[in-house]
């Protein structure tokens, strides 16, 4: 297992769980870097001193909090430990409740709990004991120098840790909601649209086919030797409406007669089935 980005322990009550913290996702986005358009020579990122106009190493940068105009206080490691020490090796629970009850915008990112040397039996406790009662835990915790709200859930044989965005870190919605009135018979059919769609979410069935389609695309200009080139047409349009659908009943209809084989939706199917028995 790789090596681990946090240690410490989950607290609820007088219960302490010793654990360590691990990545449960990864980024698959292609890996592009910014270049010079004139020569095509890589642009970096550099650390630069204000003052001197020099580039800065790593070993010389520290944080600083600007407490007034060009004042400043250095803070290390130290600082932000010493802040509040049992925040930084505790994830404290506060509450337990339904996964239901936490809006899907506030999740941020997954991480795998993994038991460290003796705390494997009251791991698998808190893990038995969401599972049966279909709770997830509240939590909160430091992490690289930042206080993070999180859900602890079972998954599977583990236990697993999403981070969420704390209350103000959530924008209020539109202030321009559709206000749009739809008829009846409009809602309804939309209603038979969805029910012929339904289907269980299964992950493995999605694929990142844009990032597919962009290697296509980087292999095809290698292989033409458009490997400077920048003068790319626009590819043309898929035809597909820009604007509002005008008959939107004609639309509803139509995709009810895509979404089955032979123009026969799923909702038509069940109902002959019906029929027949």
């Amino acid at each position: 297992m790789a090596r681990a980005l946090w240690k410490g322990a989950i607290s609820f009550g007088l219960i302490y769980v010793p654990v360590e913290l691990h990545t449960a996702s990864k980024d698959n986005t292609l890996p592009l870097h910014m270049l010079d358009s004139r020569d095509f020579a890589p642009v970096g990122y550099q650390r630069i001193n204000k003052k001197t106009g020099k580039e800065v190493d790593w070993a010389h940068i520290v944080k600083g909090y600007e407490y007034r105009k060009g004042e400043f206080v250095a803070l290390a490691d130290a600082d932000f430990k010493h802040a509040n020490v049992k925040a930084s090796e505790t994830i404290e629970i506060d509450t337990f409740c339904d996964a239901r009850q936490i809006p899907p915008m506030y999740f941020e990112k997954p991480y795998y709990l993994a038991p460290t040397k003796g705390g494997e039996k009251v791991y698998s406790l808190l893990r038995q004991a969401l599972g049966a009662t279909n709770k997830v835990a509240v939590a909160t915790f430091v992490m690289h120098q930042r206080q993070h709200l999180c859900a602890i859930a079972p998954q599977g044989k583990s236990l697993m840790l999403l981070t969420l965005r704390f209350a103000d870190e959530v924008l209020a919605e539109s202030e321009r909601p559709s206000t749009a009135k739809v008829s009846a018979a409009e809602l309804k059919m939309a209603k038979q649209l969805v029910q012929s769609m339904e289907g269980s979410f299964v992950a493995d069935k999605f694929k990142d086919t844009y990032r597919v389609d962009l290697k296509r695309r980087v292999q095809e200009k290698i292989r033409n030797k458009e490997t400077h080139s920048l003068d790319v047409q626009e590819p043309a349009s898929d035809g597909r409406p820009k604007a509002q659908v005008i008959d939107l009943m004609a639309a509803l209809k139509a995709s009810l007669e895509k979404s089955g084989p032979r123009g026969e939706t799923k909702l038509a199917r069940r109902s002959k089935a019906r029929k027949r028995a």
